[in-house]
């Protein structure tokens, strides 16, 4: 496939100095889609065309060559203007992507550190009651993903074991149920969140079902007083002793 087709007027994602993990992992998918890796992973020479060259040959020529400098430009377009500094000297993007990688991947030592912290924070973390199992998901999620980037294994059973002993004790139904029914050593990340999604949603669908209930009883309420006093309002002069009469 022509690379000029595949090359996407979508702009690079940003790289400013943090996290250059998940930038790297975001910047390959990114480069990968269009066909732009290859001269970023390798340093490839483009030899000179033959005499008398065919068109395939000369397409071929052209397309690496073109490559190479639409690599370099997007990594360019990529990082935020001090890091351009310190890299707009460079002739490849192979070059550039290996220097990014020294200075802002770290040694094997500072991921280390890296991993311990946020496997630290990840330990530290406790549901709110005021948010959802979704944010709370999201949360737990975006840490454990982080210690993967550094290369440090964190199975989804981890996370399991985490929302298990850390959920308030709203979730104990849905626990206690799903012990009854299956082994929570083997239950996937998805099937627990699942679960607990539905009774949050239950639960919620309750609330509204009461707060709706109390508001028509209280609408009853009022709109029945109302129409006595306008029964009333509207009675003759003695009619209400009258009818009061009749009614004992």
């Amino acid at each position: 496939m022509d690379s000029d087709h595949t090359f996407t007027s979508i702009a690079p994602p940003a790289f400013d100095g943090e996290n250059f993990h998940i930038w790297a992992a975001r910047m390959e998918a990114y480069l990968e889609a269009n066909d732009l890796w290859e001269p970023v992973e390798e340093d490839y020479e483009l030899p000179a065309l033959p005499n008398n060259p065919t068109m395939a040959q000369i397409r071929h020529h052209k397309e690496r060559k073109t490559k190479k400098v639409k690599a370099k430009a997007t990594l360019f377009a990529a990082v935020s203007s001090d890091i351009f500094t310190r890299i707009m000297t460079m002739k490849t993007a192979f070059e550039i992507w290996n220097f990014l990688k020294s200075e802002y991947e770290g040694d094997d030592r500072i991921k280390g550190m890296q991993g311990l912290n946020l496997v630290r924070e990840f330990e530290m973390q406790r549901m709110k009651e005021t948010e959802t199992i979704k944010v709370y998901f999201d949360r737990l999620l975006g840490i454990a993903n982080k210690v993967k980037l550094l290369g440090t294994d964190f199975p989804d059973s981890r996370i399991v074991q985490k929302l298990l002993v850390t959920l308030p004790e709203k979730f104990e139904i849905t626990i206690s149920s799903l012990e009854n029914s299956k082994d929570l050593s083997s239950i996937t990340l998805a099937e627990l969140l699942n679960a607990l999604k539905a009774q949050e949603q239950r639960r919620l669908m309750r609330k509204e079902g009461s707060v709706e209930g109390a508001y028509q009883a209280k609408f009853q309420s009022n709109n029945g007083g109302k129409n006595r006093m306008w029964q009333n309002k509207n009675n003759k002069p003695g009619e209400f002793e009258s009818n009061k009469n009749n009614d004992t």
